[in-house]
Parts: C-alpha cells; structure tokens; sequence
C-alpha cells in the first residue's frame, strides 16, 4: 500500500497467514485509536488483501488515527490452507485479531465476502472486546447467512451497498438489515467493485469514524 506497509507472518488453525499492518496517520505524540483488522473478498474470485476496496478501507482508517491489519484468508497468497466457505475464514480473522490486537480497542471492517465473516467475528467479539467500529461494505447477504449486528453495535457500524451491485443486489441487504432496522448507506450507481467511485467511498468511511463513539 506505501513505503511504510509491514509485512507480517501470523500463524492459524490452518498454519501460515499472511498479514499486512500500515501505521496509522498521527500528529506528533498523538497514540493510534487502536488496531483495524480489514478482510478481503472471496477468494475463490480473486479477492485478497491487496484488493482496492480493502486498501481504500485501510487507507480511510489510517487517516483517522488506526492502525489496520489486512491479510488473506487460507488459501490465498502466503496463507496456507484451503477455502472453508467461512466457517475456517472466521477462525483466520479471530486468530488474526488474537495476535496483532490481544488489548485495547478494535474496529472490524470487510468488503463483500469478507463483510459476511467481519459479521460473524464482531458477533464473537461483542461483549468480550472494545469493538469501537465497523463497517461492512457490498455485504455479500444473497450468498451466504451474514450475521445480525449486536444491536448496541449499530450506532458504531456502517453498512455501506452500491445501489446498482450486480454481484450482491440492495435488495438482498435490505432484506438483511431491514428486521434488525439496521441503517444503509446506499452509493447512488455504484457497482460493487465502486469504481470510479472509491475517493467517495473513502470519505464515507472516514466520516463514519470521524463521528462515532
């Protein structure tokens, strides 16, 4: 992602995962937020931890004082392992989270598939962990059962869909969210990959954080 990017081994049920860390954006003596553990798309179409979504994720948090943590599910890059269709991907993100964050705040965010196992993990972590933020982008809820947001976590989580997703449709998110009376953030035409539209959906994140908890 820049110049300063660390790159990390950590270890899974799986064996190896491969990690990316990016310091977050301080002014002189000022101490990051915490640590913001981001997941990628599905793996078995491409999606690793270098996808521009998840970079635009990492660099909106940054910006606002986190630390972020990106890395691949099993399977994919250095990650040993095989694709778990979530269930072992939800391991990798606990493990994850395990070794770069053991205390003090997180936030959890994830774009497509990677949202699906981002619901799963702040639904473990809720009540055990400061889970300060999360946002879920292009949620992939026509594919796979996405967990309900913890409902004291629902002033701290943006759900972010492009209104025009032909991977994932709107409607599949707001039948989703619409029980838990979940708010959407709706991209007006965006796809689901938002291009050419990926300065805005920084900026939506970055206000998110800017004004949460």
């Amino acid at each position: 992602m820049n110049a300063q990017t660390e790159r990390l081994a950590l270890t899974g049920a799986a064996g190896a995962i491969e990690a990316a860390r990016d310091a977050a954006s301080l002014q002189g003596g000022t101490a990051p937020r915490g640590v913001a553990i981001i997941a990628h798309p599905h793996p078995l179409f491409g999606g690793t931890m270098d996808n521009k979504v998840v970079q635009t994720l990492a660099r909106a948090f940054n910006q606002c004082g986190w630390t972020t943590v990106r890395f691949n599910f099993r399977g994919v890059g250095a990650s040993a392992g095989a694709h778990d269709e979530g269930c072992g991907e939800l391991q990798d993100l606990l493990a994850v989270v395990q070794q770069v964050a053991p205390q003090g705040p997180i936030a959890l965010a994830g774009f497509s598939f990677g949202a699906f196992v981002t619901s799963h993990a702040l639904a473990a972590l809720w009540g055990e962990r400061e889970v300060a933020q999360a946002v879920l982008v292009g949620t992939a809820a026509s594919r796979f059962t996405v967990a309900p947001v913890p409902p004291e976590a629902h002033l701290r989580t943006l759900v972010l869909h492009g209104e025009q997703d032909d991977t994932v449709p709107l409607s599949a998110v707001l039948d989703w969210a619409r029980p838990q009376i979940l708010p959407v953030t709706v991209v007006p035409g965006g796809g689901h990959f938002f291009h050419g539209q990926l300065t805005l959906l920084k900026n939506l994140v970055v206000r998110h954080l800017q004004s949460g908890p």
